[in-house]
């Protein structure tokens, strides 16, 4: 049975580093990709501070489609090209908001949400959903958050059967 554990480091690369090997040992052996996800969802919101959402959106029929998640009720369904998740989509790129009032198009799921992270998932070269981050804090995210969560997504792509 996996249990988590608190993680420790002082500075984010640390923590992306401890968060890295929880989540490897999440995973070992589960190929669901929908576990995964859920689990990963549930990992990221306990482990990270100052997090209001964390969760998916997976691509279904043209369109992003919620997926597993921890946080409020969201959003069902984000075309690709509107708001964060679905520019990220269009993009096929992470997009960092350090205030999501100043990001044209933003789809408030959430009200309390200030700042977002989106990180594709991309396989094959078809970006089959997003990995989505949300703050009620300001600038929460930086270029370190980015390559951690970019790098949590590479271990769920590759730990992960297709949906």
């Amino acid at each position: 049975m996996f249990q988590a554990a608190t993680i420790s480091a002082s500075d984010k690369p640390g923590f992306y580093r401890e968060l890295v090997q929880q989540l490897q040992g999440l995973l070992h052996g589960e190929r669901d990709a929908i576990a995964n996800a859920a689990n990963l969802s549930a990992l990221l919101f306990d482990a990270m501070p100052r997090l209001n959402w964390a969760g998916f959106y997976l691509m279904r029929g043209g369109e992003l489609v919620l997926g597993p998640f921890q946080g409020k009720p969201a959003c069902v369904r984000i075309p690709v090209g509107r708001g964060v998740c679905g520019t990220a989509v269009a993009k096929r790129e992470s997009i960092l908001v350090e205030d999501v009032h100043a990001f044209p198009g933003h789809i408030a799921c959430d009200a309390a949400s200030r700042s977002e992270l989106v990180v594709p998932l991309i396989r094959d070269g078809d970006v089959i959903g997003v990995i989505d981050l949300d703050s009620p804090e300001p600038g929460r995210f930086d270029a370190d958050d980015q390559a951690g969560i970019e790098a949590i997504a590479n271990i769920y792509l590759e730990a992960s059967d297709r949906f």
